[in-house]
């Protein structure tokens, strides 16, 4: 084990244990009034929650750190499965929240199954396309990991989720698209997709209604969130997201000192975390943070393209896709760029299911980083072996 730890990647490990202390503060900054004023609870209720789900969810990467990425195939293509059956079961059995049934509902612990989906497709996806890289000018061994995502994306779009939806199903095409696929498949399957948009765009705007509740077809309306007609409905979220952030100007008014968590944005240490940290710690806390966001997938990327094999370079491309998709829709919906579709900030947000996964995540990016060194080790003493046997023949 010792030797593992050794070889993972250090900046990564720094940069994620910086993002998520400091994900930790603003989640017990933005909080605290909440848990108080709406709840009556501990102001340390959302903190000594999320901090218990890290501790735990690092003490499981140790464990996940000593296995293998030979062994994810088989145990990611039964997570497919046994996720598609969950979800299925989902629908008739979840929780709901947020107007949604995506949700299984453990009393002091609530799992969102989808979230876990995103990061098994990558390594799914990853592991057999490395697998069956031999094949992949078939049409039945390529497409057949498509259709298990297909089935587990419609499950998650009936939710209704379409923020996860939307994330999940450009992972999936993400990976289709870096695989060594014959140009022929891909070049038909690009066909297709854009086909299938064009189709998915017109029923959902045909009978949208039937498949998505009103609330969440309203924020397709996202343009002007300030006007008199939106600010006490569909708007009101992102214009007192707006308010935060012109209010904290370039330095903020301090840590602790956002007007705005004052249940004017209820879901502040959720999906609008974004708008307090600006609003506490200015416009400059934003470029300190998108700086340490690049760096991290940078990292991630560079990780990816040193893998010696097509799973390990998948599996580091998928995650830096998970990650800068969360970010991307998150702040696109917080800014009215996009729709608010409810998607977490990566290591800021408050949620056990998303930082679970994000972890398990960047574990398995460690992993496969690990393995590149160990290759990398194994090619060093060869060469050197190689070399001594050279001198002593001469």
């Amino acid at each position: 084990m010792k030797k593992i730890l050794k070889d993972i990647d250090k900046p990564l490990f720094l940069l994620s244990t910086i993002l998520f202390i400091f994900g930790l503060i603003m989640i017990f900054s933005s909080s605290n009034i909440t848990a108080f004023m709406k709840y009556a609870t501990s102001p340390y209720r959302y903190f000594l929650k999320q901090t218990f789900i890290l501790i735990i969810s690092f003490i499981l990467s140790i464990v996940l750190l000593k296995f293998h990425s030979k062994c994810y195939y088989y145990l990611s293509q039964f997570c497919v499965y046994l996720i598609g059956i969950v979800l299925a079961l989902l629908l008739a059995y979840g929780s709901v929240k947020n107007q949604a049934v995506s949700w299984i509902n453990f009393g002091f612990f609530s799992f969102q199954p989808s979230e876990l989906a995103k990061i098994v497709i990558i390594v799914f996806l990853s592991c057999y396309y490395d697998k069956k890289k031999d094949q992949l000018d078939q049409y039945k061994v390529v497409l057949y990991p498509i259709v298990l995502a297909a089935i587990i994306a419609f499950f998650i779009f009936a939710q209704p989720d379409l923020g996860t939806t939307i994330i999940y199903t450009l992972i999936v095409a993400s990976i289709f698209f870096m695989a060594p696929i014959s140009q022929e498949i891909r070049n038909k399957m690009l066909l297709l997709i854009l086909g299938g948009v064009m189709i998915a765009a017109m029923v959902l705007v045909g009978v949208g209604g039937k498949l998505i509740n009103s609330e969440q077809l309203e924020r397709f309306d996202f343009k002007e969130p300030c006007s008199k007609e939106k600010f006490y409905g569909s708007g009101n979220q992102v214009c007192n997201g707006y308010i935060a952030i012109n209010h904290g100007g370039l330095l903020g008014t301090g840590l602790g000192q956002s007007t705005q968590k004052y249940l004017y944005l209820p879901e502040a240490h959720t999906d609008f975390i974004f708008a307090i940290i600006v609003e506490e710690l200015g416009f400059v806390s934003s470029i300190i943070l998108f700086v340490l966001y690049f760096l991290l997938i940078g990292r991630i990327i560079k990780i990816g393209k040193d893998s010696y094999n097509t799973r390990g370079f998948l599996i580091c491309m998928g995650v830096a896709i998970y990650i800068v998709l969360h970010i991307f829709v998150n702040l696109g919906g917080i800014l009215g760029v996009i729709p608010m579709t409810g998607v977490p900030l990566p290591f800021m947000s408050y949620g056990g299911s998303f930082s679970m996964s994000l972890i398990l995540a960047l574990t398995l990016v460690q992993r496969i980083n690990v393995e590149n060194r160990q290759f990398l080790e194994k090619k060093q003493k060869k060469l050197q072996f190689s070399k001594t046997i050279s001198k002593k023949s001469k």
